[in-house]
């Protein structure tokens, strides 16, 4: 279950350090531009670079924690706000008729509850 559970963390680790250096690096009119990224346009360019530090910060919350073992509790902390972060991810794409983006959000929010359920109850730190 731990390696499991590691992977998972893995995985959406990566997926929130790419999303937020894109959201952080790219130009707006761009993202606006970009399959998913329709929402961006109707936000400041500060709303959209402070998600996507967010986002880089989410990474490091689960990964860190764990590896450098201090605090290590932060992990299912992290992935639990990922959750909240995931619910308005999901409705803000619905708003805008992303249907596959949807999908991607549940995937990853299904990985931020599987690492929560796992970490504060089947296999903690």
């Amino acid at each position: 279950m731990n390696v499991a559970l590691w992977i998972a963390t893995g995985l959406l680790a990566f997926v929130a350090l790419m999303s937020g250096t894109i959201k952080t690096v790219m130009p707006q009119a761009k993202l606006a531009e970009a399959p998913g990224g329709q929402w961006t346009a109707g936000v400041s360019a500060g709303a959209v670079k402070a998600l996507g530090l967010v986002e880089i910060l989410a990474a490091a919350g689960l990964i860190l924690p764990a590896v450098l073992d201090i605090a290590p509790v932060l992990v299912p902390v992290t992935a639990a706000c990922w959750i909240a972060l995931m619910i308005g991810a999901i409705i803000t794409h619905l708003r805008h008729h992303d249907g596959p983006v949807v999908v991607l959000n549940l995937i990853y929010l299904a990985l931020a509850v599987f690492i929560v359920v796992g970490r504060f109850g089947i296999a903690p730190f």
